[in-house]
């Protein structure tokens, strides 16, 4: 065998010039550099339904109540490959729903059940989602049946509920709108770690201390939705979890008593499955066989269904009527003492010290057989944490207070990331508004735009002033979970008027000048805030020698701070903003790995990013009013001179103190122009200067300022929902 073969294991050697295998990449060798593949992820080419399907148009055509009773149907209709615990399939669809949901984290908006995202690696093959693959293949029939007017993503959020109202719950509603993607999502980072279920420590600063969780992350360990149920680090102790479940939950915006009534809630249907071995299991789905059909998990060694199905390895039900909404779970937690044991797999669980015969569960699958009831660490943890404890003690005092806490609960868990209510579909929407869904009111559209913008006009701002307002007031969008933008103003109220990157000076300077506007005229300050960055933009343009109107579309409200959720509005605050130069501490992260994550948080596509960059910079938009990156002698102007001097061999571009370069003639070493990082990737990262090789063309400055504007649009109007 020569350097060139390749051991196959006696089988014949074939010409195999494709990479397909994933474990590789064009740019391993590189594993630095910038993932731009997440900024294209999701496109046309992934898309089967073509580029004219539109699933909110087909969502009209849906029969929602024949869905329903189709989903309730199959609720009771146990199927021989994989039957259902005591003839019934809430618990498993309220899994489903639930851990499509509950990957959601307040951080930065990703996760959670809005794509269909549990379809695909790696979270189709976590450990803590076990047997949803069933799940999915027990709903197939419907999905086959409803076709493309319900996607994936709604059909699992709406069994979960289905589930709920069969077992007895009054839910609070549901909503349609979520639209499946077709790949696995690359932006999400679900952690460093290399194996399934590493210790947590790995992901603290200090274990004991649940707050110095890393950021963004929100599950306690690789693999899980929430905690684990064992105990932190598989080690029982009820108020460590609680402790970590407090701030997991609270990472997913979740507070205390919404917590618990999630948590009595979701153990009150369906049980744990540990009733065999996990060394038996076939792979998971992402590494099955092609025999195996995209279903993970099978006991190669026994049965594996039924009594003897294996997930968590924690074995039992939680209530005496595990398939019914009641307050069995109350019942059973405060109504018995508790001790430590392990399940015929090993886990640990806790186990009642002494329970009646006839409160005990029945077996699955014979209802003559009685089982033990269990508990997991994070259920005892209601118990022992004084905090929980007391709300549980509310709930169980008022036993209609507690399901309506849980509904409301689920239906923000199944919700959250959704968006905004104006995104909400279907004949089931609560009609009650809720501050986490960000309400805004319906702005004014009847007004004189030319006579506001002429008020603009003549108010005495800077273009760069207005254009950097309008683009704060937008840019905390994120399409994660469909949070911020500039509809509702809410750059002038709490926490985001007094936010560091929206320069709080310049900020009330130039409201001072357009609130009134807005009052004389009937316009909207949002709006008002929006039109002034367009004008800007204009004017920028008019002094390169182009005349653009950009579009405008009235109608965006003014939220107040009765409307603001303000501490779920934290996590929205830019930590740097590499459109305007800034970053507000010297973090872990490279500039521009930020940079890319904010764009990819707006739905920008790489082009978007660097026309949208080039144009800031020679606008003159920098945080602070610095200098560095503005490669240009015409700055306000909008010009593509920034990619022109960029990309120009007749500079040098030079490392001085403080993390930033000089710019340099190369012939006579004068000191043309400074920089930071974020303007220098632009021509040192081979596909971000291959773009802005383009905007430097000759021929392309009249593109690039049309390529510009549209980007500007895009991401003025990217939470106007009402217009698409």
């Amino acid at each position: 065998m020569d350097g060139n073969d390749v051991d196959t294991g006696g089988k014949c050697p074939v010409m195999h010039g494709g990479l397909t295998e994933s474990g590789t990449s064009v740019t391993s060798w590189w594993p630095k550099s910038l993932n731009l593949d997440i900024l294209s992820q999701h496109d046309f080419k992934t898309n089967p339904m073509g580029p004219d399907f539109d699933y909110r148009e087909e969502l009209k055509s849906l029969d929602v109540e024949a869905l329903k009773d189709d989903l309730r149907a199959l609720m009771k209709d146990s199927q021989e490959w994989w039957p259902a615990d005591w003839g019934s399939y809430v618990g498993m669809f309220a899994r489903v729903a639930w851990h499509a949901a509950g990957s959601y984290r307040l951080a930065d908006g990703r996760g959670g059940g809005g794509t269909g995202n549990q379809r695909f690696a790696p979270l189709n093959s976590w450990p803590d989602n076990v047997n949803t693959d069933k799940g999915r293949r027990l709903l197939w029939p419907i999905k086959k049946k409803y076709g493309n007017k319900i996607s994936w993503a709604d059909l699992m959020i709406l069994s979960g509920t289905i589930a709920y109202e069969v077992a007895g719950l009054k839910t609070f509603g549901f909503a349609f709108g979520r639209e499946d993607i077709w790949h696995p999502e690359k932006d999400v980072y679900w952690g460093a770690e290399k194996e399934w279920l590493a210790p947590s420590d790995g992901r603290y600063g200090d274990l004991a201390d649940p707050a110095t969780m890393e950021n963004p992350l929100a599950a306690v360990q690789m693999g899980l939705i929430y905690v684990n149920p064992e105990g932190v680090n598989g080690q029982p102790d009820p108020q460590k979890t609680a402790e970590q479940v407090r701030e997991t939950f609270k990472r997913m915006a979740m507070d205390d008593e919404e917590t618990a009534a999630l948590t009595a809630g979701g153990h009150t249907i369906g049980k744990c499955h540990g009733n065999g071995l996990a060394e038996n299991l076939s792979p998971d789905p992402e590494d099955a066989g092609p025999e195996y059909q995209g279903i993970g998990w099978m006991n190669t060694k026994g049965r594996g269904i039924g009594r003897d199905t294996m997930v968590s390895g924690i074995e039992g039900a939680w209530t005496s009527n595990p398939t019914q909404w009641d307050m069995g779970w109350f019942d059973m937690l405060f109504g018995h003492e508790w001790e430590l044991k392990k399940s015929p797999a090993g886990a640990w669980q806790w186990m009642p010290v002494d329970i009646r015969e006839e409160d005990m569960p029945a077996d699955v699958e014979d209802p003559s057989i009685k089982c033990m009831p269990i508990m997991t660490d994070a259920d005892m943890a209601m118990k022992v944490d004084p905090i929980y404890n007391a709300i549980c003690q509310k709930f169980m005092a008022d036993p209609e207070y507690f399901s309506d806490t849980f509904a409301r609960a689920w239906f923000k868990l199944t919700h959250r990331d959704l968006g905004p209510k104006a995104r909400y579909l279907g004949p089931d929407v609560p009609a009650e508004d809720l501050i986490w869904q960000d309400p805004i009111p319906a702005g004014a559209t009847g007004y004189d735009v030319a006579a506001v913008k002429a008020k603009i006009a003549a108010a005495g701002l800077t273009d760069a002033e207005m254009i950097s307002t309008a683009w704060d007031s937008a840019r905390t969008f994120r399409g994660s979970d469909m949070r911020g933008g500039a509809n509702g103003a809410r750059i002038r109220l709490a926490p985001q008027k007094d936010w560091e990157g929206n320069e709080p000076d310049r900020l009330a300077r130039v409201l001072s000048a357009l609130e009134p506007i807005a009052a004389e005229t009937g316009a909207s300050i949002a709006d008002v805030i929006v039109l002034a960055g367009n004008l800007g933009v204009e004017r920028a343009a008019k002094s390169a020698g182009v005349d653009l109107e950009l579009p405008f579309a009235p109608g965006r409200g003014d939220a107040t701070d009765e409307m603001t959720d303000a501490g779920s509005f934290d996590p929205l605050e830019p930590l740097a903003d590499g459109f305007r130069n800034w970053l507000k501490r010297d973090y872990a992260v490279s500039a521009e790995e930020l940079m890319l994550d904010r764009a990819q948080l707006m739905g920008l596509t790489a082009p978007e990013m660097v026309v949208l960059f080039g144009g800031m910079r020679a606008m003159g938009t920098n945080y602070g009013g610095t200098k560095h990156g503005v490669f240009t002698d015409r700055e306000g102007a909008l010009t593509n001179d920034v990619f022109v001097n960029l990309v120009d061999m007749g500079y040098t571009w030079v490392p001085v103190s403080g993390g930033l370069y000089e710019i340099r003639d190369r012939k006579t070493g004068e000191v043309k122009w400074t920089a930071t990082r974020m303007d220098l990737v632009f021509g040192s990262n081979s596909i971000l200067r291959a773009y802005a090789e383009v905007y430097a063309q000759d021929d392309n400055a009249g593109k690039f300022v049309a390529d510009f504007a549209k980007a500007w649009t895009k991401v003025m109007n990217a939470d106007r929902f009402d217009l698409k």
